[in-house]
């Protein structure tokens, strides 16, 4: 039996990439997932159901709060409860690094407009759901570039900063209710759909105390840590996943 059997998953952006192999390794440990992401998920539920496991898709426009309401209940019509919530969704692979007084307002707009309002609004979404069950885990995916300044993403940084005191804040707020709110700060993951230039993977690779690149499965492990009732005292935390690169 694994970790999380009988628990249900939301995975925000979890059509592809980092998210589908977040999707995969909760529902190795029993959870029933569901995947919301802007677009198609039918493709990543299959393959979890391929394995033997429970999945459904639903497409979500993480800013738009109808959107993660309905995200919210299509997880109760379909498993009947919401214990885990992994905010994944976020703008990143197209984004055209540059200086920031170069961003313009309606960029600005859109990033944050997923990487922090969406980031809110699921969770308020879930919070009635785990509220009544009084349990549950958030896990928020930050970014080791808020510890290391990286310049000329300040949108981009600033909305991954935000995830580290929200995640502080709601940890606070929802204690009472049973419910863990922590984050991950994971280093630059090299993935299927994203294109490294070989200079920069391999001055990531040489800063890190492990010398090797990153891809998605070095994640799943510290999710699955935060998701799972092994973290039932653990909430607040955002724990670096980065190969001791900022070691913060």
């Amino acid at each position: 039996m694994g970790r999380l059997e009988d628990k249900v998953a939301i995975v925000t952006g979890g059509a592809r990439n980092i998210g589908a192999v977040y999707a995969k390794a909760l529902a190795a440990e029993g959870a029933r997932v569901v995947i919301a992401d802007v677009l198609d998920g039918s493709s990543a539920a299959r393959a979890i159901e391929g394995t033997g496991g429970q999945a459904v898709s639903v497409e979500v426009d993480v800013s738009r709060e109808d959107d993660t309401l309905r995200m919210a209940q299509t997880a109760m019509d379909a498993f009947g409860r919401i214990d885990i919530l992994v905010n994944n969704a976020a703008i990143y692979l197209s984004i055209n690094r540059r200086p920031f007084y170069e961003i313009s307002e309606e960029e600005w707009d859109r990033v944050t407009a997923v990487n922090i309002k969406g980031v809110f609004l699921c969770a308020k979404a879930v919070f009635p759901h785990m509220r009544d069950r009084n349990g549950g885990k958030i896990v928020n995916i930050s970014s080791n570039t808020v510890m290391a300044g990286t310049p000329n993403f300040l949108h981009y940084i600033a909305s991954k900063s935000a995830l580290v005191g929200m995640t502080r804040s709601m940890a606070r707020e929802l204690g009472a209710h049973g419910i863990n709110v922590n984050a991950i700060a994971p280093g630059l993951v090299e993935h299927e759909g994203q294109t490294v230039p070989g200079e920069i993977s391999a001055s990531r690779v040489s800063a890190r105390s492990i010398q090797r690149r990153q891809v998605p499965e070095d994640l799943t492990g510290a999710l699955l840590y935060l998701a799972s009732p092994d973290s039932d005292f653990v909430t607040g935390l955002t724990l670096v996943v980065d190969g001791g690169n900022v070691l913060h």
